[in-house]
């Protein structure tokens, strides 16, 4: 008897080409955290030409701010799928976030309520305050959902539009996830279980960064990227 098909994970990440390391970092904590098949979907600005024609705006801080939203479009508004920014370490199993899809909701993100420490972050960004900031760094999307998320409404719509859910017809599709599925270094105190932790302010990867909460485990998991074993036969 064989057992039935079992559909990998669809996780879109945020890449960006001054944090390649962070992608590819991200990834690999997945990979070591996970119970089930993932498959693991850059969102690359290469990658969407055509799809994607926004110009930069003066106050993104990274190059998928605005085509993250291009997510449901990428898998077809079908199925469960999960964005994530680049500068996020998983702690925990990732199956265990996709578990907490809930076809009452479009969306599931983690609804933080505070204001930003410091004025800058990484590369000397402007950091900016607005109403639902970080709800968009995790989103679990139910894409069928979403359908009002066309390549024209990312290309045109306003950044505040986007990160704060205005495409969609009330608040109230939007579901929480606890803060441990996005917690933020820096922002909020050092908490040991925490299941996925995002620099928002820089990575350990930034030298400003180096000794932030976590960055331990960050570089253990970056380290991996590197590593091989002789095998004997």
């Amino acid at each position: 008897m064989t057992n039935p098909a079992i559909s990998p994970l669809r996780i879109f990440i945020g890449y960006d080409r001054h944090e390649i390391v962070a992608y590819h970092t991200l990834c690999q904590s997945i990979i070591s955290t996970a119970s089930q098949p993932v498959s693991f979907i850059p969102i690359a600005l290469d990658h969407l030409k055509g799809v994607f024609e926004r110009p930069p705006h003066a106050l993104q801080s990274t190059e998928f701010s605005f085509s993250r939203f291009l997510v449901p479009y990428l898998s077809g508004y079908s199925g469960w799928s999960l964005f994530m920014d680049c500068d996020i370490l998983v702690r925990s199993d990732i199956a265990q976030l996709f578990a907490q899809a809930d076809d009452r909701y479009a969306v599931r993100v983690c609804k933080h309520d505070y204001v930003p420490v410091s004025e800058r972050k990484f590369l000397d960004k402007v950091q900016t305050a607005y109403k639902m900031k970080n709800w968009s760094s995790v989103i679990l999307m139910n894409n069928a959902r979403c359908k009002a998320l066309t390549p024209d409404f990312v290309n045109t719509a306003t950044g505040l539009e986007l990160h704060q859910f205005k495409w969609l017809a009330s608040e109230d599709e939007i579901g929480s996830l606890d803060l441990d599925w996005n917690w933020l270094v820096g922002e909020y105190p050092k908490k040991e279980d925490a299941r996925v932790v995002h620099f928002t302010l820089g990575g350990p990867y930034f030298d400003e960064y180096k000794t932030a909460d976590y960055a331990d485990e960050w570089f253990a998991e970056s380290k991996k990227l590197n590593s091989v074993s002789q095998r004997t036969t």
